[in-house]
C-alpha cells in the first residue's frame, strides 16, 4: 500500500493489552488519515462516551503525506472527546512525532483504559511497551522531555505536564519540545488514564506511488510557497506574530476580554517588538519549507514561541503589554501543558468580572504578576485557578455572569474579534469543536485576500465561503498538512500530491467530498452525544454590543442573517440537523 502504512495499534492500559490490526484500503481512501480517520473511529467505537470515562479513545493519527516528501508533511492529529466542550476534537501537531509514528508501521495509534498507576508507551517497529512512571508524574514538560530523549535518543515525545495530570480542562498535549495539542482539554483526557507520554521511534519508510510526479508537483508547489508574501516573508520572518499590528489596525484584535477591538498596547507586544528584544532564532518543524518557528530568550529562560494568539491571550486579552512576562507566561504554559489560548481567555474573564465586582480580591486588567500565578495555580489546582481550570464557561456560569466567557461550546474564541469579520463570526459559531478560527480561517479572504479579498463586514456569500473553507481544511486535515500552505497552494496541489503518494485518482472535487463527509460525522457525533443545535451561536457581547471605535465601529455580528442560510446550504434542516437525504448522499448513518 502506498501512502499508508496500513496498520493500527490499540493499546489497552487497564489490561495492558496490545493489538494490532490491519486497516481496510476502503476505509483510509474515504476518510483518510489524520482527523478524518481519527473522526471514523471515535464514531463507531465511543459514540456518547463521557470524555474523562477510562473506554474514551486517544486517538493517535497520522495521515497519507506524513512522512513523505511533501512540505510540511510531518504532522499528526489527536482526536478525542473533550472534556472541556463535550464535542468530538481533534488537534494536531508539528515536529517529527508524527513522522515517528508513521515508521513505527502505524497509522494509528488508539489508546484506552485507564492504568492502576502512572506509565509511558513506548512504541517502535518491534511492538509496544509500557513503562513505569512514576519518577515521571508530577514532572514539568521540558523535565521529560529531557530524561525521555536521553533514554529513547532521537525518539519522538508526545507528554503531559502536571496540568493533565491534576484534570485541568485547559491541559494540552506536548511533543517534541514546545510543540502542542493545544486545545480542547485532551491533556487531561491522557492524565485520566495515568499516561504520562508517548515514545515513538521507527525505521520503516513510507512507500510512494509515482515518485517522480510527486518530486514535480512539489517543485511547483515549492515555487507557489517562495511566490506568496506570507508564506516567503512575513511569516518566515517574524512567525505568525506577523498578524498583531495588522489586525489592530483593522480594528480586529480584541483587547480586555473582547470589550475593546483594539489594543493600545500592540507595538509592545507586537511581532516586530518580539524580534527586536527576544528572538534567539528561527525554527521550523519537520519538512517544513516555512518555519515560522520562535526560539526566543526572556527572564533568564530560552524556549519556544509566542505565538500570535498567544500574545493576544496573554497580552491583550488580559491588558499586559509587558512583553517579557508574556514571553515568559508562554514558557510556563508549556512548561505546564496549558493551552495558551484558553488560559489567557479565562484569565480575562476572570479580569473583567473583578472589575466588575463579581471575584472577590481578584485580578485586574494589566496585572502580568497575577496572570503568572494564576496559570500556575490553574495547572496545580490552587486557589482561584483550581476555579479557571474549569474554562471560562464554568467559571463565568458558578457566578451567575456566563455572558462574561467569550467562548463558542464551551471553547474559548481565539485572537479575532469578530464583530469586524462577519465571514469569521459565523465560522467561530458553526465549529464543530467550539471556538476556533482553524475550521475555517476567513481570515485569509476577508483580511489577507486569500484565495481572493471580499468584504469583511458584508454577510453576502459568507455562508458558502465558511462551508467551502470548512470542508476544504477537514481533508486537508486528514493529509495532515499545515494550515499555512493554504495561503499559498490550491486545492488542486493537495490532489495532485495526495495522487502522486497514494496512487489512486484524487481531484479537488475529492477533496472537498471527503472534507464534507468527516464535518457531517463531526455533527452528527457531538448531537448524538448531547450537544443543543442552539449551542451554534456567539457570546451576547458579540451579537449586541457594538464595537465603539476603529474601522469596526457600531457593528455587531450578524449572526441571524447568515445561519439559517448556512443550515440550508449545508442540507440540514431548520435547527441544524443533518437531512436524511444529505446523509445518504455521503453514506453516512441516518
Amino acid at each position: 500500500m502506498d501512502g499508508w502504512m496500513g496498520r493500527m495499534l490499540e493499546v489497552d492500559l487497564e489490561r495492558r493489552a496490545f493489538r494490532e490490526r490491519e486497516l481496510d484500503p476502503e476505509l483510509l481512501a474515504r476518510w483518510l488519515g489524520g482527523r478524518g480517520l481519527g473522526v471514523k473511529l471515535l464514531y463507531d467505537r465511543a459514540l456518547g462516551v463521557e470524555p474523562l470515562h477510562p473506554s474514551n479513545p486517544l486517538i493517535f493519527a497520522a495521515g497519507p503525506l506524513t512522512g513523505t516528501p511533501v512540505p510540511t508533511a510531518g504532522r499528526f492529529s489527536l482526536v478525542s472527546r473533550s472534556p472541556l466542550t463535550g464535542t468530538v476534537f481533534d488537534c494536531n501537531s508539528g515536529g517529527r512525532w508524527g513522522v515517528g509514528l508513521k515508521r513505527c508501521g502505524l497509522d494509528v495509534l488508539l489508546v484506552t483504559g485507564r492504568s492502576p498507576e502512572p506509565v509511558y508507551l513506548e512504541v517502535s517497529e518491534a511492538g509496544a511497551r509500557l513503562h513505569p512512571a512514576e519518577g515521571l508524574w508530577g514532572k514539568r514538560v521540558s523535565e521529560v522531555m529531557r530524561r525521555l530523549g536521553a533514554a529513547h535518543p532521537g525518539a519522538g515525545v508526545a507528554a503531559i505536564g502536571p496540568a493533565g495530570e491534576n484534570g485541568c480542562l485547559l491541559a494540552s498535549v506536548m511533543n517534541d519540545g514546545s510543540r502542542a495539542l493545544g486545545r480542547g482539554g485532551l491533556g487531561a483526557v491522557m492524565g485520566s488514564k495515568n499516561l504520562k507520554a508517548v515514545v515513538v521511534r521507527g525505521r520503516s519508510r513510507v512507500s510512494v506511488s509515482r515518485p517522480g510526479r510527486l518530486s514535480f508537483v512539489i517543485g511547483e508547489s515549492r515555487r507557489w510557497i517562495r511566490g506568496n508574501p506570507v508564506t516567503a516573508v512575513g511569516l518566515p520572518r517574524f512567525g505568525t506574530a506577523v498578524l498583531v499590528n495588522l489586525m489592530n489596525e483593522l480594528g480586529v484584535f480584541p483587547s480586555n476580554n473582547f470589550q475593546q477591538s483594539r489594543f493600545p498596547g500592540t507595538e509592545s507586544i507586537s511581532g516586530e517588538a518580539l524580534e527586536e528584544r527576544h528572538l534567539v532564532k528561527r525554527r521550523a518543524c519537520w519538512g517544513c519549507p516555512i518555519g515560522c518557528g520562535r526560539v526566543t530568550r526572556a527572564g533568564g529562560q530560552q524556549g519556544e514561541g509566542p505565538e500570535y494568539e498567544t500574545l493576544w491571550s496573554l497580552g491583550a486579552q488580559c491588558g499586559v503589554d509587558d512583553l517579557g512576562k508574556v514571553v515568559e507566561a508562554n514558557y510556563l504554559c508549556n512548561d505546564l501543558g496549558l493551552d495558551t489560548i484558553s488560559a489567557g481567555s479565562v484569565i480575562g474573564c476572570c479580569m473583567e468580572m473583578a472589575e466588575r465586582g463579581l471575584v472577590e480580591g481578584g485580578p485586574r486588567f494589566g496585572d502580568a504578576d497575577a496572570l503568572l500565578d494564576l496559570i500556575e495555580g490553574m495547572a496545580m489546582g490552587w486557589g482561584l485557578g483550581r476555579e479557571l481550570a474549569r474554562g471560562s464557561r464554568r467559571f463565568a456560569e458558578g457566578r451567575g455572569a456566563v455572558e462574561y466567557a467569550m467562548q463558542v461550546k464551551g471553547l474559548e474564541l481565539p485572537a479575532y474579534d469578530p464583530r469586524g469579520l462577519q465571514g469569521q463570526g459565523l465560522a467561530f459559531a458553526t465549529s464543530n469543536r467550539g471556538g476556533c478560527h482553524l475550521r475555517a480561517y476567513l481570515v485569509g479572504p476577508e483580511v489577507l485576500g486569500i484565495p481572493k479579498m471580499v468584504d469583511r463586514n458584508s454577510t453576502l456569500d459568507k455562508p458558502g465561503l465558511a462551508i467551502f473553507a470548512q470542508n476544504l481544511n477537514a481533508a486537508v486535515d486528514s493529509l495532515v498538512l499545515c494550515r499555512f500552505l493554504q495561503f499559498a497552494l490550491s486545492d488542486e496541489y493537495f490532489a495532485r500530491m495526495l495522487e502522486a503518494v497514494t496512487g489512486l485518482p484524487y481531484k479537488a472535487v475529492d477533496l472537498h467530498r471527503i472534507g464534507e463527509r468527516i464535518w457531517n460525522l463531526e455533527r452528527l457525533y457531538n448531537l448524538r452525544s448531547g450537544m443543543d443545535p442552539a449551542e451554534d451561536t456567539l457570546p451576547p457581547r458579540l451579537l449586541r454590543e457594538p464595537v465603539a471605535e476603529g474601522p469596526a465601529a457600531g457593528r455587531v455580528v450578524l449572526l441571524e442573517e447568515m445561519l439559517p442560510l448556512y443550515y440550508r446550504a449545508r442540507g440540514w434542516d431548520e435547527r441544524g440537523v443533518p437531512d436524511p437525504r444529505k446523509l445518504a448522499s455521503l453514506d453516512l448513518p441516518a
